[in-house]
């Protein structure tokens, strides 16, 4: 038969009392609970010790810590998912053009992508002539250069003798050890950049592909109450995006055109290549066509001095109208930012995440503006 139980008023932090309990037969009152398992359950744990606080701070700390470290650790991939990412979001229009003219999505990423394709393409064959040609010369004249430095001759020798580097560079074998391992060591970083664009470019295909599907999973993280507003604000987000990078786009085909047309009238080698690389490095705000104006003067300068201080003034009006007239017209009606705004977020880009800040500086920028004027703002004001 089972053993009958008294029951008796108990405090919540308190377990059963055997003394209150009928034992069976053979069995002890310290090894018995009522549910038949061995022990007398105590007390439970009180939070507000001390030993407890700390801890739960010390385990706090703890995860805290491998999150950032974990974070930090995949830095680069991060930077890489989310410069594709914007890339796509940035070509969206171009995409959405083409479904509404009845191309499937997958169809038009291709079609875009083949052009981008393309494009590149374009820019190697039009490298590839001068830069062999380059790398053949260097590889002929370095028996000559490599003589003149141990000798001492020509305007490298005589800047060994002057610096005192005479019995360094002398022992050739080092020397070549050393080039070699120059070499190698551009070589690992051209391997790694091409990695990185080969991640980004394939990443970017796939969020041309997937964007709607990632942008309902984003959704579908809100709260159904604000999930009407987010969707429309991430709707403005990306026309924003989207308008940036086709305004940016414009601007980068505008200033490759001239510096074409300035470099074909003066008699400028290769002014194809130059004009690509222009328009690729005016991709990015503000410093971009700077840097290549640099460039492009210096290779200008090779056919006279004059046309090389002529296209360093082409290149200080271009900057002056582009700063000033372009690219507040295209990002006024684009991203809507002031071209005060445009160029601290570039600045602050920049300085956080180098070129890939300063390209995706303008877009954070509206972002964070838009998410003032339509949700912090407002809420303000009727507080």
């Amino acid at each position: 038969m089972p053993a009958e139980r008294r029951s008796a008023p108990l405090r919540a932090d308190e377990g059963p009392d055997p003394s209150q309990l009928v034992l069976p037969r053979g069995v002890t009152s310290d090894r018995w609970e009522p549910d038949g398992s061995l022990g007398v359950p105590g007390r439970p744990l009180d939070r507000r010790n001390p030993f407890v606080i700390g801890l739960t701070g010390g385990l706090g700390v703890a995860v805290a810590y491998v999150v950032v470290r974990g974070i930090a650790d995949i830095a680069s991939v991060l930077v890489v998912i989310g410069l594709a990412l914007f890339v796509a979001v940035g070509l969206n229009p171009v995409i959405e053009r083409l479904v509404d003219r009845g191309m499937t999505r997958a169809l038009a990423a291709a079609a875009v992508t083949a052009g981008f394709l393309a494009a590149a393409a374009g820019f190697v064959l039009a490298a590839l002539g001068p830069m062999s040609h380059e790398i053949h010369a260097m590889v002929v004249g370095f028996p000559r250069y490599e003589a003149d430095v141990e000798s001492g001759r020509g305007w490298l020798g005589k800047l060994v003798v002057h610096l005192h580097l005479v019995g360094a560079v002398r022992r050739v074998t080092r020397l070549r050890l050393s080039l070699a391992g120059g070499v190698l060591g551009a070589g690992k970083v051209i391997l790694s950049l091409g990695v990185a664009t080969v991640s980004v470019v394939v990443l970017t295909i796939y969020f041309l592909v997937a964007l709607p599907g990632v942008k309902d999973l984003w959704l579908s993280l809100i709260p159904r109450s604000r999930r009407d507003r987010v969707e429309v604000l991430t709707d403005e987000v990306f026309d924003r995006v989207g308008g940036f990078m086709l305004g940016n786009l414009l601007t980068s085909v505008i200033a490759g055109a001239g510096t074409y047309v300035w470099l074909l009238a003066f008699g400028v080698p290769d002014p194809l290549l130059l004009a690509m690389f222009v328009a690729v490095l005016d991709l990015v705000p503000m410093v971009g066509s700077t840097v290549a104006g640099v460039v492009v003067s210096l290779v200008a300068a090779t056919r006279g001095l004059p046309i090389g201080i002529g296209t360093a003034a082409y290149y200080g009006v271009y900057r002056v109208l582009e700063d000033y007239l372009l690219n507040p017209r295209v990002m006024r009606h684009t991203v809507k930012v002031k071209p005060g705004l445009t160029i601290v977020a570039t600045l602050v880009g920049g300085t956080l995440l180098g070129i890939v800040g300063a390209l995706v500086a303008i877009p954070v920028a509206a972002t964070i503006q838009l998410l003032l004027e339509q949700v912090a703002f407002p809420r303000q004001d009727t507080r």
